[in-house]
Parts: structure tokens; sequence; C-alpha cells
């Protein structure tokens, strides 16, 4: 128990990973058309026995949502961030809370006066509690496109610094066959190396275009031949890719699908691999 408490704690006063978004007017625009859209079109929560307007009905709640999270915004949440140093994980925990309960109250009022209901504490209770079942999804999916746009901005800042770095830099692919022909390109031309049997296929930048040749040796000589540059990186049993070219990542802790440069094909990152890969951008 004592130790469930430590690992708790230690999460909450984690400072918080992600930057918060400064376009708070979007983003309340986004989130009443959120509200407006689970309502009018799920229809939850009994919603579907209004025999009025639904449309409209939703529209104003959505309304009030969205008008909610902008004064929110603007008289809680900024006067904070800017005083409140570091930003912890209870931190912004709180501040959801803060959000949803503010938006549960101000929806249930106008719901009450809307349809003249009989204020009651257990009335809005219930309110709360559908206010909260939506607020949690839409928070989930507020961290998540948050958690994307972080991994994408230390990628896009770590492989710019990276490629200056290595501008001048040229590496050799050695082939194991007598007759063979060694391999020698600029690093930041190398996109991925893929293991084809008693082969390897090396796809790399040709004037601008992606181009494959077939060497013969095994990626695992290819590895240790690249092992000195720290983005030459294995992601998968049979490909080891040059994170330098990274264009796109795509995909969660069970495993990433990588698009480099101008290539058509995904190259995939194994799940025992993940961690291996956030440790290029943490």
């Amino acid at each position: 128990m004592h130790l469930l408490t430590r690992v708790v704690m230690s999460f909450l006063t984690r400072k918080y990973p992600f930057k918060q978004s400064e376009h708070w007017l979007r983003d309340s625009i986004v989130y009443g058309v959120i509200i407006w859209a689970i309502l009018y079109l799920l229809q939850p929560f009994g919603f579907n026995m209004y025999q009025g307007n639904k449309c409209l009905l939703a529209a104003l709640f959505g309304l009030i949502t969205s008008c909610c999270y902008a004064l929110y915004a603007w008289a809680v949440t900024k006067p904070l961030l800017k005083y409140v140093k570091p930003w912890r994980i209870w931190h912004q925990a709180c501040l959801v809370l803060g959000l949803i309960l503010f938006i549960a109250v101000s929806n249930f009022l106008f719901l009450s006066l809307f349809f003249h209901y009989h204020i009651t504490f257990r009335l809005f209770l219930l309110f709360l509690y559908w206010t909260v079942i939506i607020g949690v999804i839409i928070t989930v999916m507020s961290v998540g496109l948050a958690y994307n746009r972080s991994l994408r901005d230390r990628l896009e800042t770590m492989l710019s610094n990276t490629t200056e770095e290595q501008k001048d830099i040229s590496i050799t692919i050695h082939d194991t066959n007598v007759r063979g022909t060694d391999l020698v390109i600029p690093i930041n031309n190398l996109l991925y190396v893929e293991a084809q049997k008693n082969n390897v296929s090396v796809c790399y930048l040709k004037d601008g275009k992606p181009t494959s040749l077939e060497i013969h040796t095994t990626l695992t000589a290819v590895t240790e031949e690249l092992k000195a540059y720290e983005n030459i990186f294995q992601c998968h049993r049979s490909f080891v890719v040059n994170v330098n070219n990274i264009t796109a990542a795509k995909g969660n802790s069970n495993g990433y699908q990588l698009t480099l440069g101008s290539c058509t094909s995904s190259i995939p990152v194994s799940r025992s691999y993940v961690p291996r890969l956030k440790s290029f951008i943490d």
C-alpha cells in the first residue's frame, strides 16, 4: 500500500511533459463542436427522448461548453500557468477537474432553466456524472493529441540538429562477396537497410530519389559497421533505419510505422524497440 502511494505521488509530482496550447479560443470552439456532435449524433443519456429540436439543443450545450472553456482559460488557466512554476501533472489534473466541474454547473443551470426542472443535489450529481464521462473522453483525446504533437516536435528538433552535424560524413557498407562492390554514400542519404536472406537491401537517396541496392552481407554486419553513428537505429530484426530521415511516425507502445523521406513503404518498429526509439527523442 505504501509502495503504491509512493508510486502515485511520484507520478503526480512529475513535471507535466506536454506544452500547453496557446490557442484557447480555437480549442474552445473545437470542444464545443465535439459536445454538439456527441449529443446530436450519438444522443446519449436519454437525449434521444427529447421531442424538440435536438440539433438546436445540442448546439446550445456545445455553445455553453465553448464559452465555459474560453472563460476558464482566460480567468484560471492563463494566470496559473504564468505564476505556477514548474507545472506538474497534479496541477494539470486539478485544472481539468475544475474545468469539468465548471462546465457541469453551467450546463446543469441551463438545463434546469430550459426545462423548468426543480434544482436538486441528486439531479446535479447525475448531470455531473454525465459531464465527467464526456469530459474524460475529450481529455483522453486531448492528451493523445498533445503527446503526438510533443513527440513530433521533439523528433523534428533532434533530426534537424543531427542532420546538420553529419552533412559532411560518408559511410561505407562493405560487400562480402569477392567480386562485390562496396557502397559509399553520405550518411544523410541513407534511408534504411533491410535483411533479405543472405543479402541486405540498402535504400538510399540518389539524386534526391530513393534507390535500392542489394549487397551481399548481413544486417548484423551492417549494424556493427555503423554502430558509431547514434542515428543509425535497428527498429526491427529485419530493419535498420537512419532516424535523420524519419518524416512520420505513427503508432503506440505496441509498435510504430515509420515513413522515411519519400519512400512509399512504411518501416515497422517492433514493440521491443519502441523504448529505444523514444530514447532518441526524449
